[in-house]
């Protein structure tokens, strides 16, 4: 799937990507990599300049009223009707639908806490943002395309949105959530996209990038260590020798390594930290100039 604006930026190149039903998929890159332009494409808002696409089985083009209507969708920048109460917004985008259960569409009011007897024009980002998720997860969709969805949510709605869409995942529904920020995917993607200048650069499942990314080790001594033990040993890199303190990157596997140089000394202290997905992350897209 590609698409090149008529000005020659080309916003999407050559995007081969298939997601399971019943998948959590993280599409991950930075402002201006080609997310957008990958779910307006999905979404039948623009042309394709090759390629095609198809959701549920169902080509976005050709059946793009029958794949719409499977769908759920929160963009990142999201617009409701100032005029309108919260109520009568979740009201008309259900009438649009067709009519949505009730029951459904309260729960999911609960569950978030939205406001929807006062305009919207009077509600903070956060509020705007919780109707957002109610309205695309009202009428149960089979698949989720969800950008930048907890932008504005506070940390116990953010929690409460991470349980949402694994529920999603557990009714064998798909979700399909594009950000720039890792954080918001790695706590519940199972697979991760990572695209950069509108190329798809990598296609792994989050355990595996996590074993891909070095730990970080943190060893107080009892008395002063000479490093060099440490630079010794394969794939491990000393970032810092402070007296009795000796701070680590290293791969899982040279972990064996590090305890046992460790113990030929009086150890105080040993922290390992998991690996640290951004750094890999960051990696793969920096000096990106791609745009969305």
């Amino acid at each position: 799937l590609s698409k090149t604006y008529p000005n020659g930026v080309r916003a999407l190149v050559d995007l081969d990507l298939r997601v399971e039903r019943g998948e959590i998929f993280g599409y991950l890159g930075p402002n201006g990599a080609g997310k957008s332009t990958t779910i307006r494409l999905l979404l039948d808002l623009i042309c394709p300049t090759a390629g095609q696409a198809a959701i549920a089985g169902l080509d976005t083009r050709a059946r793009d009223v029958e794949a719409r209507r499977r769908v759920g969708y929160l963009p990142g920048d999201l617009r409701l009707s100032d005029r309108l109460s919260g109520r009568e917004q979740l009201d008309s985008l259900g009438r649009l639908r067709g009519g949505v259960d009730h029951a459904t569409r309260d729960a999911l009011v609960e569950r978030f806490d939205c406001v929807l007897d006062r305009p919207i024009r009077e509600l903070s980002k956060g509020n705007r943002q919780k109707l957002g998720v109610v309205q695309a997860f009202m009428h149960r969709p089979e698949v989720l395309i969800l950008d930048e969805p907890t932008g504005g949510l506070d940390p116990l709605n953010q929690g409460e949105f991470r349980k949402l869409i694994r529920e999603t995942a557990d009714d064998g529904r798909t979700v399909f959530l594009s950000s720039h920020s890792l954080d918001e995917v790695q706590h519940t993607a199972v697979r991760v996209g990572v695209i950069r200048a509108g190329r798809l650069v990598d296609v792994d499942s989050v355990e595996s990038l996590r074993e891909r990314s070095p730990r970080h080790v943190t060893i107080r001594f009892g008395e002063h260590v000479d490093p060099a033990a440490f630079e010794a040993l394969l794939g491990v890199q000393v970032l810092e020798s402070d007296h009795d303190v000796v701070r680590l990157a290293a791969p899982e596997p040279a972990m064996d390594g590090i305890v046992k140089a460790a113990a030929r000394h009086r150890v105080v202290d040993l922290v390992s930290e998991p690996a640290d997905l951004e750094e890999i992350f960051l990696a793969l897209y920096r000096d990106d100039d791609g745009r969305d």
